[in-house]
């Protein structure tokens, strides 16, 4: 259990492993600090998980005065387990040297997926303080107290469900705290946090094209904690580079997000989430730049996981990145791209359920049109397709 070492309230105190008991020490809720990242404050002192910028540096607990190296995402890691990363350094929190004993320090690697670096969060009743300073840069993710969780190296094969307000880990789907009908195109710059209340009944839940989308996102705009029911129309655009953290598509559209936007240099990402009974294509890439599609994310009941678009009027060198994706049949194809036009894919550590006969296709490659409609070339590693047989996983 990650715990504050002898219940200490000081500054510098260090933070370490030890058996659950359940004090308040080794309680803590999320904090959000806007663009994706988390602060972690313990229940009992409400200081908040800190950490130096060197693989050396050794996590404790300080008053939170916003600073990057109080600042984590919460990355997806196996069985719905999750992983820190911190922001100052782009690395993951882990406990040293795997030590199974009890006051052994938590420290920070690069990001492995090693079983030392992921932590189960399990809700507890109860509130933590308010922080020992308000940084006025950072916003708390809900107006009142937000509940505590505990958080566990050991695995746990159903971890429960995690709060409202905070990030869900990407092994479950979460349950709506509300839902919200929506008849226009919301509007995002900044960062929306949903807090997992579904949002539904933009269209009537075709298939037709040219529906609106149900977000809208400008360039550096952060959508995450959303569930989209069945209406979901086009799902969600963006305009520029963008961050889809944790959303879940229910019963996709049109398509559940298409990156649009005309910068050689966008990226959209999509991290963690999922999505269900997308009977074309799940995303969409109209523009330039870059599709990542990490995190843990989940899809089902698919035709197309991406699609680098084969007819746009206007056509660009695309590039897409799949990485630590989990695929559960019925499904067609994870990624068709345009080779002739310049597109490069690369796919590592996707999981393929249910395929004993392996029919679903890995990558395919179309030369791409302006008008009329695209021509599929070939299927299966090569050098625009980029994996190898050791980068997927059937099971």
């Amino acid at each position: 259990m990650l715990g504050v070492d002898g219940a200490s309230t000081a500054d510098g105190a260090a933070v370490v492993q030890d058996s659950s008991t359940g004090a308040a020490s080794q309680r803590v809720r999320f904090l959000g600090s806007g663009s994706g990242y988390v602060r972690v404050a313990f229940a009992h002192s409400g200081k908040v998980l800190t950490i130096g910028s060197s693989a050396s540096s050794l996590a404790t607990q300080t008053a939170d005065s916003g600073a990057t190296s109080q600042q984590f995402t919460v990355a997806a890691g196996s069985s719905g387990r999750i992983k820190l990363v911190n922001r100052a350094s782009g690395l993951a929190l882990q406990v040293v040297d795997s030590s199974k004993s009890a006051g052994a320090r938590w420290n920070q690697a690069t990001d492995t997926n090693a079983n030392n670096q992921q932590i189960t969060l399990r809700k507890v009743s109860g509130t933590a303080p308010e922080p020992t300073s308000s940084p006025t840069a950072t916003t708390s993710p809900t107006s009142s107290p937000s509940p505590t969780v505990t958080a566990s190296p050991t695995a746990s094969s159903s971890p429960t469900p995690t709060p409202t307000g905070t990030t869900a880990p990407s092994g479950s789907w979460p349950s709506a705290t509300s839902t919200q009908k929506v008849s226009s195109t919301i509007e995002v710059s900044g960062t929306l946090d949903g807090r997992f209340v579904r949002y539904y009944g933009i269209s009537s839940g075709d298939q037709g094209e040219s529906q609106p989308p149900m977000f809208l996102l400008s360039d550096g705009a952060v959508l995450k904690n959303v569930i989209i029911g069945t209406g979901a129309g086009d799902g969600v655009h963006c305009t520029g580079t963008c961050t889809l953290q944790n959303v879940w598509w229910e019963d996709v559209g049109e398509d559940a997000a298409t990156l649009k936007g005309s910068s050689t240099s966008q990226v959209m990402t999509v991290t963690g989430g999922g999505a269900k009974g997308a009977s074309d294509k799940v995303f969409q890439h109209n523009g330039p730049g870059t599709f990542v599609i990490t995190g843990g994310f989940q899809v089902s009941g698919f035709g197309k996981l991406y699609r680098s678009c084969g007819n746009c009027s206007k056509q660009y060198a695309r590039t897409v990145k799949v990485d630590g994706v989990q695929v559960t049949t019925p499904g067609k194809a994870l990624v068709g791209i345009n080779s002739n036009l310049g597109d490069k894919a690369t796919l590592r550590n996707v999981t393929i359920i249910g395929d004993s006969s392996r029919k679903i296709s890995i990558c395919d490659e179309y030369k791409g049109v302006t008008s009329g409609e695209p021509s599929k070339v070939r299927s299966g590693p090569s050098a625009a397709c980029g994996y190898s047989v050791s980068d997927i996983t059937y099971r």
